[in-house]
């Protein structure tokens, strides 16, 4: 005997084996482009921003939900000449809301871009006498820059 339950979204069906031996003669329905479990994407069919899309990794929502759709939207929208300049603001206010709860938005590739910019200057034209940044330290022999005698400061830390 076969019997159907239902959990969540999903419908589940046990079947007997002979039920499972007979052809199916189930109908299947054409999608439903409202269907919130439909992947469509990230733009609708209609044009408009599908805020269900997994590509967002639930940026739509959560505490800086409307202030990521507002930016994002402006930039979607957006006819200027250089695509989002006019959304600035946006941008702005949705940055500030991140940063109010860094546990949701853990903001380190933006840290380690900084320290990286920061660090470009030596490594890019070291001076003359001076030793390579200290991320080059932990391995020897891939430095390009010319050798050195380490300093006391250079060998304490």
């Amino acid at each position: 005997m076969s019997y159907c339950r239902q959990e969540g979204k999903d419908r589940i069906i046990f079947v007997t084996k002979e039920e499972h031996e007979s052809p199916s003669n189930a109908e299947l329905i054409a999608d439903d482009p409202n269907d919130p479990y439909e992947e469509q994407g990230l733009i609708l069919p209609s044009g408009d921003i599908n805020w269900n899309c997994p590509c967002l990794g639930g940026m739509a929502s959560g505490p800086c939900g409307s202030q990521f759709k507002e930016a994002f939207s402006c930039f979607h929208y957006s006819k200027e000449e250089v695509k989002g300049s006019e959304c600035i603001d946006y941008f702005r206010n949705m940055q500030e809301c991140m940063q109010k709860y860094p546990e949701l938005y853990p903001q380190e590739e933006e840290n380690s871009a900084q320290t990286e910019s920061s660090s470009e200057p030596e490594s890019a034209a070291p001076a003359e006498g001076s030793a390579s940044p200290p991320e080059n330290d932990s391995s020897p022999g891939t430095s390009t820059a010319e050798p050195t005698s380490p300093t006391d400061s250079q060998t304490a830390s």
